[in-house]
């Protein structure tokens, strides 16, 4: 599960302060001592009972709020600083079932009870109300190819919640949570990395009960822009897909490209790209590729 972080510090920071003390030394989670002296300034901003109000407050009489720059992580995000390519600080909305946004929205808008891992660390504090629980795992990525399907090797470690001041480190690719609506309105205060290789590393759903890779939580923009392009026609959108799917460094792109052609062709062609596609070389496409040929003849 995520490590917990015993920092005990009463001070109290501004926002200002924290994000000049994180802009100096930087925030790299592979570093023990980049990563306590992020969690430092982390606790003193979360013993800050302020900051975060005086925020909310400023935007709703401005009336801009902060949705261009939530827009990738919905609305519950609030946009805190960001503070070079390779971090930036948030806080997350977590609203109860009694709240009206989650009757609105349902708990998929929250990613409630939806078991994940993340492609990237981040330190997080407790910052307002009770807080969510979540059921904790742990796995290993570098024995899953990513295929659909395939059994995770999941560990269940507890149930926790994320209380008011506790401080934790989700690491990337290991810790995997479902998270629990709480029992009241909570808010979360986070340090977020965001290294330049997060992009071709997949951060995975899962079936706990069946301890099985369900699918990829957010695919990149490239692989949707490529899906449409391909399918709104066009020689030269074509020839490109054929080429990722060739050669490309990534094999999830590799695997988009071809999902991509595959939606444009009919059912007997769809199982020829991928009988092709079986022998390519990789695990992530041949076990993907195996598996839709297997939909295909359940279709027919």
């Amino acid at each position: 599960m995520p490590r917990v972080i015993e920092y005990l510090d009463d001070t109290a920071c501004s926002l200002g302060d924290c994000e000049a003390a994180l802009a100096e030394h930087g925030f790299d989670p592979a570093e023990e001592e980049s990563l306590l002296h992020a969690a430092q300034w982390l606790r003193r901003l979360g013993n800050n009972r302020e900051f975060l109000a005086a925020i909310m407050l400023d935007e709703l009489k401005s009336g801009t709020g902060g949705a261009e720059d939530a827009s990738a992580y919905g609305a519950q995000v609030i946009m805190l600083s960001q503070l070079g390519r390779d971090f930036f600080m948030r806080a997350n909305v977590w609203p109860s079932r009694d709240e009206y946004a989650f009757r609105a929205s349902g708990r998929s808008a929250f990613s409630y009870e939806l078991p994940h891992d993340h492609n990237f660390h981040f330190l997080t504090v407790g910052y307002f109300g009770p807080g969510y629980a979540s059921d904790y795992y742990e796995y290993d990525y570098a024995a899953v190819d990513g295929v659909v399907g395939e059994k995770a090797g999941l560990r269940f470690i507890e149930r926790s919640t994320l209380s008011p001041g506790k401080l934790m480190h989700y690491r990337a690719h290991v810790d995997v949570h479902s998270q629990i609506p709480p029992e009241s309105l909570s808010v979360s205060v986070n340090i977020m990395h965001s290294g330049g290789a997060q992009g071709w590393l997949d951060q995975y759903k899962f079936d706990v009960e069946m301890d099985e890779i369900s699918g990829i939580v957010s695919p990149g923009c490239g692989e949707i822009f490529l899906r449409v392009a391909v399918g709104l026609g066009g020689e030269d959108a074509r020839d490109l897909a054929e080429n990722f799917a060739r050669s490309h460094v990534s094999d999830r792109m590799r695997l988009a490209a071809l999902d991509a052609q595959a939606g444009i062709l009919d059912a007997e062609k769809r199982d020829e790209l991928w009988r092709q596609a079986e022998g390519n070389g990789s695990r992530l496409i041949a076990g993907e590729a195996t598996r839709r040929r297997r939909e295909l003849a359940e279709a027919c």
